[in-house]
């Protein structure tokens, strides 16, 4: 049962933690947003890919989601020191996966290559992706702020200020590489995590042609609501939908995904709504332990092949 999830950070990880626990490693890919990558300090900094590999091989600060556990911050700090505005948070530990990634980069290698060698260092069997190896930047417009970098919205200003619009700057030259396309050709599932879908999704599907891929494929194809309860487990999707013009609810991000998927997840919190899609389940969404995470992927499984 070949399974192909897109995911962004911190709750796309949850679930994908969960999967790799139930799935063998070969029948599972993790194709990741890098529209939030950037460069700092000379670094490539990857954060999506970051907190799916930490996640995946059990590094990940489990209080913050990202990060390595008990990771220190000395460099940091005597960047501080010399008068720098360390407002990116970036661990002693985590800064040597920048640090090798930026020098295979300019050695020439791929994003793709560096991400598998460096997701085998860490022990990682599952195949986790890019979604492309062409640098894709998220812009935030903002009512305060006009157009804002991704992590300057989201980390410098603690996505605060009022968003009014996104683009992806660089899509147009994007390209899905091989190793998407051979994914999704191969998959017999096909999973959206419960990542904010215009942040964390929206940046995978506008790679030319990876919409139309997903949508081709006459497999389940089934997004997972990161709302619950009227509001988001974490980060800003409820403030960005709201700010958008949609209302804030699993249901209408049900309706944003339209007829790209053919299954929904949400949480039995929200068991009344009417959802407007073919296939539908509630479970228990949240996922506070590792035991919540694979209890929820295999619910999420056991479910699907119930309908194929």
């Amino acid at each position: 049962m070949k399974v192909v999830v897109l995911v962004g950070g911190v709750g796309g990880a949850k679930l994908a933690y969960g999967l790799a626990q139930v799935l063998p490693p070969n029948d599972l890919t993790v194709i990741v947003n890098t529209a939030d990558d950037l460069w700092l300090y000379g670094l490539r900094v990857c954060p999506d890919l970051d907190t799916i590999m930490y996640t995946l091989s059990g590094l990940v600060d489990k209080t913050n989601g990202w990060g390595i556990s008990g990771d220190t911050r000395n460099t940091l700090n005597v960047l501080s020191r010399y008068g720098e505005d360390t407002w990116f948070g970036l661990g002693d530990q985590d800064m040597a996966t920048h640090i090798l990634r930026t020098r295979m980069l300019q050695a020439g290698y791929t994003l793709t290559e560096v991400t598998e060698r460096l997701t085998k260092s860490l022990g990682i069997s599952q195949r986790v992706l890019p979604m492309t190896d062409v640098p894709v930047a998220t812009i935030v417009d903002t009512k305060e702020h006009g157009e804002l970098e991704f992590q300057e919205y989201f980390v410098r200003h603690r996505w605060q200020p009022t968003v009014t619009g996104l683009r992806f700057a660089g899509i147009e030259q994007a390209v899905m590489n091989e190793a998407v396309e051979s994914a999704l050709t191969q998959a017999e599932i096909m999973l959206i995590g419960p990542s904010n879908p215009w942040l964390s999704i929206d940046p995978i599907l506008a790679v030319p042609g990876m919409r139309e891929a997903i949508q081709a494929r006459s497999v389940p194809r089934v997004a997972v609501s990161p709302i619950v309860g009227g509001t988001a487990i974490k980060g800003p999707a409820a403030k960005l939908m709201a700010e958008l013009g949609y209302e804030v609810s699993a249901e209408a991000v049900a309706l944003y995904y339209g007829n790209l998927i053919n299954g929904f997840v949400y949480d039995q919190m929200d068991a009344g709504l009417n959802i407007p899609i073919s296939q539908t389940a509630n479970f228990e969404t949240i996922m506070k332990t590792d035991e919540d995470k694979v209890l929820l992927a295999q619910n999420v499984l056991d479910w699907i092949q119930k309908w194929v």
